[in-house]
């Protein structure tokens, strides 16, 4: 018999080493498989998990307590933490008045009479000069200006830039100082100021984060603009499953939001970088979205109280002021006021959001 040539005999071996070094590689691939798979597990066992997929859900197992004030008390303890500090909040107020004036501006005067000829006119019919169309009167300026915007309505991307940043600045300062005062410190203003926009970069992508978890509500809007403008929702089938749409919608936003508003507040603090803090504000809110949103939602029923009580007496002196003296007309009293109750509102809202977080942290230490 002939004996096989040499090259045989070497595609040969050279067969039996590719198969080996193959392999060798599918194994170092298994161990890293492994070990990453093991990474993910002990990643996720440091957190919080109260729900598991195609497992039953037990009442017991994913309700959590949360001892903390009610909502009334939660308001007014909001409102005592601003006024015991009333001298280094009220000149971060005026600090950030000046700002918003010289940076963005107000909503000019024109503008604000605009509203005023429009309503007078719709409600001519109405009004008849008596004192209930005079305070029906306040009501939809109050509503008109505040819906749009209260401040310059010809504002470009430039002054858009510096109403956000002034903002973050606002919600930056307001957290540094609280925790200062809660750790028994007496920090100045100019403390704030100067230590509190280091995590600035850290709370703008957090911030990104909440605008890409909002698309589900920005969604939701335009297509129910675009839903009355083609008549849509009448028939009722079709408006049976926009309203399902819509709902769904809204709790993904809501889920995802309730959590990443906190985590606005645990990115602030020394040496927690944004995903860390997404992370930890979704442990510390595991079980209490649906107490949160609620929280917010009075929230945001103080703050309109908190427009109506300073707003519509401002309107109706502005009124009255005007209606006697001309050389008034000109002046900007409302817009002003506007943005001074304004930014107080975002100092309110951060201290509101702070609080919470505050006793809800304690609660788990």
């Amino acid at each position: 018999m002939a004996k096989p040539s040499s090259k045989l005999k070497n595609s040969h071996h050279n067969t039996k080493r590719k198969s080996s070094r193959l392999k060798k590689v599918l194994r170092q691939i298994k161990i890293k498989t492994r070990s990453s798979w093991k990474k993910v597990q002990n990643f996720r066992a440091q957190h919080i998990h109260l729900h598991k997929s195609f497992r039953r859900s037990y009442r017991e197992d994913y309700v959590r307590e949360t001892r903390t004030p009610g909502l009334l008390s939660h308001a007014m303890l909001t409102y005592k933490e601003i006024f015991k500090h009333w001298k280094v909040f009220g000149r971060l107020l005026i600090l950030m008045v000046i700002l918003f004036i010289l940076a963005v501006g107000l909503m000019s005067e024109e503008f604000y009479h605009q509203f005023q000829d429009v309503i007078d006119e719709t409600g001519a019919e109405i009004a008849n000069g008596d004192g209930t169309s005079n305070f029906l009167k306040a009501s939809l300026l109050l509503i008109s200006t505040i819906t749009s915007g209260g401040l310059d309505t010809g504002m470009g991307e430039v002054q858009t830039v510096f109403m956000i940043i002034l903002f973050l600045t606002i919600w930056l300062v307001v957290i540094f100082l609280l925790r200062h005062f809660r750790a028994g410190e007496s920090p100045s203003l100019r403390d704030g100021l100067y230590n509190a926009l280091a995590p600035l970069v850290s709370t703008l992508l957090v911030f990104i984060l909440i605008f890409v978890q909002a698309i589900p509500i920005m969604l939701v809007i335009i297509t129910y603009s675009a839903a009355v403008m083609t008549d849509f929702l009448a028939t009722p089938f079709y408006a049976l499953l926009y309203f399902l749409f819509a709902a769904v919608m809204l709790l993904l936003s809501g889920y995802m939001l309730s959590s990443s508003i906190i985590a606005l507040v645990s990115t602030t603090a020394p040496g927690i970088y944004p995903i860390n803090a997404v992370l930890t504000a979704s442990d510390l809110m595991a079980g209490r979205r649906i107490k949160f949103i609620i929280r917010l939602i009075y929230l945001f029923i103080v703050i309109i109280l908190l427009y109506i009580i300073i707003m519509l007496p401002v309107i109706l002196l502005d009124m009255w002021f005007k209606s006697m003296w001309s050389w008034l007309e000109s002046w900007p009293i409302v817009p002003f006021f506007l943005l001074v109750v304004t930014c107080f509102a975002m100092i309110y809202l951060t201290t509101y959001i702070y609080l919470y977080y505050c006793w809800l942290l304690d609660q788990d230490n």
